[in-house]
């Protein structure tokens, strides 16, 4: 009989382990994303030009960029500063001509160089994927980010942690963990990206009720529901990429609908 015991209590422990086990695998390959090879990704960047795209310059008006802050060369989009003598809080975003609600966005980007004269400090190797924002035709002049979900996108500084696709919301808020954020920036669980290495960057947008941020094929930052500062739920809007005073550069852009 007590032999019987053991043997019983030994194959419910094996059981058990195994299922804990399965469990643990579900939960770490759901954390990873994986490409369906069937699917059609539209390629938002063409490698050879700005068709598509319009830059709205802070003090410019909207298709303006005197200086050439964003330029196609060597088959990226550079974000580029060589007509600057100094930043002055002129930021940048470049907008495509397509507002979207629910898609799988990816971009690889990468930060160059030093950071230009007059950068805010909170900017260096910074940049970011402006989402479900405003139409750049609403934007006053002196208007210095649109209304949208920002995916943030940092590099690291040569030590120290420094996570990217972070979250910012400028004119915009959304739910986590079940409450408002209340807080303009909040940080991902990604690794640091320090130096020139490219990054792979994906977000998952489900119209207005929830986002995911991926780095490297992981899930790193999820949240529900944005929406304007008033209330308004934001259920689509542009897609536009910043300038903030940091040379960087995009090499992908592509986007897969979901709706």
């Amino acid at each position: 009989m007590k032999l019987f015991s053991l043997i019983f209590i030994f194959s419910a422990t094996l059981v058990i382990a195994f299922s804990l086990a399965t469990l643990a695998d579900e939960k770490k390959k759901s954390e990873f994303l994986e490409d369906d090879k069937n699917e059609k990704w539209i390629q938002l960047f063409n490698g050879k030009d700005l068709t598509g795209w319009t830059p709205k310059i802070r003090y410019e008006k909207l298709g303006e960029d005197k200086r050439n802050t964003f330029l196609v060369a060597d088959g990226v989009i550079k974000v580029n500063y060589k007509k600057y003598d100094e930043f002055n809080q002129t930021f940048g975003h470049l907008f495509y001509k397509t507002p979207y609600s629910s898609y799988r966005l990816r971009v690889e980007y990468r930060f160059l160089g030093e950071q230009l004269k007059g950068g805010p400090g909170w900017a260096y190797r910074n940049s970011g994927l402006m989402l479900h924002g405003q139409d750049p035709e609403t934007m006053k002049v002196d208007q210095d980010f649109p209304n949208s979900i920002e995916v943030q996108l940092l590099g690291g500084k040569g030590e120290g942690k420094r996570t990217t696709l972070n979250l910012c919301t400028p004119g915009t808020d959304v739910i986590m963990n079940e409450k408002p954020l209340k807080r303009h920036c909040i940080n991902s669980k990604s690794k640091t990206y320090h130096g020139d290495q490219w990054v792979t960057a994906e977000v998952i947008v489900d119209g207005s009720k929830s986002f995911k941020h991926i780095v490297e094929g992981k899930v790193v930052l999820e949240y529900q529901h944005p929406h304007l500062d008033d209330g308004t739920k934001l259920e689509s809007g542009t897609i536009s990429l910043q300038s903030e005073s940091h040379s960087c550069e995009f090499r992908k852009v592509e986007l897969l609908p979901l709706d």
